[in-house]
């Protein structure tokens, strides 16, 4: 039976990226309906800088390992699990435990990734594509022709949103600080300084009949103004709350963002809000595998075709997993920051 020796960033509890702890264990052999998996890549998201903080809205126990998402090679898997698996490189979305060089992992969970794809590059598409092409297409249902605003359009989502929203044939309007205006411009959006006191004011004159869509990661005070941005007919799309990750009351804010969300929705004026959640629907497990299935295939398609472009903004060992959280949060990056895991015998 195949077992593997693991190494994995355990988050003890609320700390400072420093704090990140590194442990070896046995894990395997896999249990029927599982694969193991050895892990090539796994990313840094939003969601693990408010889970280090102790505010993620879904806050898991500690202590635990990290990892919403994951790329690696299956190496075995248990039984009533396709053998045709073994040696695929595979994505998979996990919440937790993609920060480790192996993982077991429901085999039902697992999306190939095409050939020629490198692990990094299908890692900045797992969460953040789901996420991308389920809030564009599933939620605001973007059509050719119209006009979108991706706040935050550097970001690891942004990004892709922003080529997602172009391919799709909607003009784009992304904001971004002053360093990137340039990056965000080469993805095919208009670039507005998000620190300029007239953040909005400037939007409205590049869209003075308002605009279709609207994708909000930042909440607070802010989402008035992205609400009214919205013309009729258009869709307030929030994903987050990063005005208030350090609050150690996050969660109860997001819960005040939703209940705000759903007011709004009960006004008369013909705009939609909704707040993207993109473990929505799993209770209902079959309906949800397969939608994330087929969506992740549908972008990792794009990429394979050269359509999107993986935007890493670093590869970072895994064991080196405080010095990637630190970029991450620094603000000052491109896209998504990947751990990548150097496997060696043993």
């Amino acid at each position: 039976m195949t077992t593997t020796t693991a190494t994995e960033v355990v988050l003890p509890g609320p700390v400072e990226p420093a704090g990140f702890q590194l442990r070896r264990r046995q894990i395997g052999p896999p249990a029927p309906g599982q694969a193991l998996l050895r892990v090539e890549a796994s990313g840094v998201s939003f969601a693990e800088q408010q889970m280090r903080r102790g505010t993620y809205f879904d806050q898991p126990a500690y202590p635990f390992v990290p990892g919403y998402d994951c790329v690696g090679v299956v190496t075995a898997v248990g039984d009533g699990v396709d053998t045709s698996l073994v040696g695929r490189r595979v994505a998979a979305l996990t919440k937790t435990g993609g920060w480790a060089s192996a993982a077991l992992l429901d085999a039902r969970d697992l999306v190939p990734v095409p050939d020629g794809v490198g692990p990094a590059e299908a890692e900045t598409l797992v969460v953040n594509g789901l996420t991308a092409w389920g809030m564009l297409h599933d939620t605001a249902r973007i059509r050719p022709g119209q006009t979108v605003v991706v706040h935050g359009a550097n970001g690891g989502v942004g990004t892709l949103l922003v080529q997602l929203a172009r391919h799709a044939g909607a003009r784009v309007i992304g904001t971004c600080s002053a360093r990137h205006t340039e990056a965000v411009r080469a993805l095919g959006a208009q670039p507005v300084d998000y620190r300029a006191p007239d953040l909005h004011e400037r939007i409205r004159a590049l869209a003075p009949h308002g605009v279709q869509a609207v994708f909000d990661h930042v909440g607070g005070p802010g989402i008035v103004h992205s609400w009214r941005l919205l013309a009729r007919g258009g869709t307030l799309v929030a994903y987050g709350s990063a005005s208030t990750r350090d609050d150690p009351r996050n969660g109860r804010a997001t819960m005040l963002l939703v209940g705000r969300l759903l007011l709004w929705n009960a006004l008369p004026n013909g705009r939609r809000a909704a707040f993207f959640n993109v473990w929505a629907g799993r209770r209902r497990a079959r309906s949800f595998r397969a939608r994330q299935h087929r969506e992740l295939t549908a972008v990792l398609r794009l990429l394979a075709d050269g359509v999107l472009t993986a935007r890493i903004a670093a590869r970072v060992p895994l064991t080196e997993a405080s010095r990637a959280m630190e970029l991450a949060e620094s603000g000052t990056v491109v896209g998504k920051v990947v751990l990548v895991t150097e496997h060696t015998p043993g």
